[in-house]
């Protein structure tokens, strides 16, 4: 039996970027955790039953491991906020991870700066 399409094809997506959206709002304006500071929400991948939903976050400073803690400890809270936010039949438990993404993309811009300097100076 060929495996049943969804009604809607983007649902994911389109689930996934509407928790993105709240999630800033929930922990900008609501969270009062002082663990949790400059966080910046990149993306969010949710698994097809919307069981779990797997949140990838960026700093602009503090320690990444201190913040993944205080947003672990606070997913509850977060995820009751989604409740009461999104209208589906279930909002999915929320795993926070941190991501190396803009600190990997800033250090290959450092490097490409760097050879082309370097490369300039041999020219010369």
């Amino acid at each position: 039996m060929p495996a049943r399409k969804s009604a809607t094809p983007n649902r994911a997506f389109k689930v996934a970027d509407q928790i993105q959206r709240d999630l800033t709002e929930l922990i900008a304006r609501e969270l009062k955790d002082p663990r949790v500071g400059m966080v910046t929400i990149q993306s969010v991948e949710v698994t097809p039953d919307y069981a779990h939903a797997k949140v990838f976050f960026s700093l602009l400073k503090g320690d990444p491991v201190e913040t993944q803690a205080g947003l672990q400890q606070a997913a509850g809270f977060l995820r009751a906020g989604l409740f009461k936010r999104l209208h589906i039949h279930t909002v999915p438990t929320l795993h926070f991870q941190f991501d190396r993404t803009t600190e990997r993309a800033s250090d290959m811009n450092a490097l490409i700066a760097q050879a082309v300097a370097s490369r300039s100076k041999n020219e010369d």
